[in-house]
């Protein structure tokens, strides 16, 4: 299986929102639905969903949706778990991976082909998304890492990749703050869903 898929970590606990935010309502949808459909309006070929809190509830709102699903019985350990049972469970060779937060909606389609576009007409294995200057969301990792993400630290993420590997590193320039936009606490949630009402 070649080409490109993607990974969506929606194991978290939300902890800080005291709530499953990824089943919270959003734009007539739920924030996972939100998050996946983009995903797949950006023509990937392979998707798949790591589950871990809430695991039944999420599964059942992304019931009717193209994706396939993993469980990270791990997911307490933090989101570098979900990262690694993500690539543990993908279902043969691809090209590369691009990593998603499950709590961040506003990925536009449009920023992840210009990623892959780079990827594609770079010799880059690890390509990022920036804004203003700041890396965001998502990821793009070629597969050749694929054995060394399950060996990153502990106590690292996946800009341990970047930072050991920074020759490899190609930053792509876009005009979307959705690639920093992510969702903690419930002000964060009330703030942007008011932009809706």
């Amino acid at each position: 299986m070649n080409g490109i898929c993607a990974i969506i970590l929606a194991a978290g606990e939300s902890k800080r929102m005291n709530a499953p935010k990824l089943l919270l309502p959003f734009a007539g949808k739920t924030m996972i639905e939100m998050v996946i459909g983009n995903v797949l309006q950006a023509e990937i070929g392979f998707t798949l969903v790591v589950l871990g809190s809430c695991r039944k509830e999420i599964s059942e709102a992304i019931g009717n949706l193209p994706v396939a699903t993993c469980y990270n019985e791990n997911y307490k350990e933090g989101m570098l778990s979900s990262v690694k049972c993500g690539f543990e469970n993908l279902p043969g060779k691809f090209d590369a991976v691009l990593v998603y937060p499950g709590d961040q909606p506003f990925i536009d389609p449009a920023v992840t082909k210009k990623v892959i576009s780079a990827y594609r007409d770079s010799e880059k294995g690890l390509v990022i998304p920036v804004y203003n200057g700041k890396r965001g969301h998502p990821l793009l990792i070629d597969f050749k890492y694929r054995t060394l993400v399950g060996r990153i630290p502990e106590n690292e993420g996946l800009r341990w990749l970047a930072a050991t590997f920074p020759e490899d590193v190609l930053e792509v320039d876009t005009s979307s703050g959705g690639i920093l936009k992510d969702f903690d606490t419930i002000e964060d949630y009330l703030n942007e869903i008011n932009k809706y009402l």
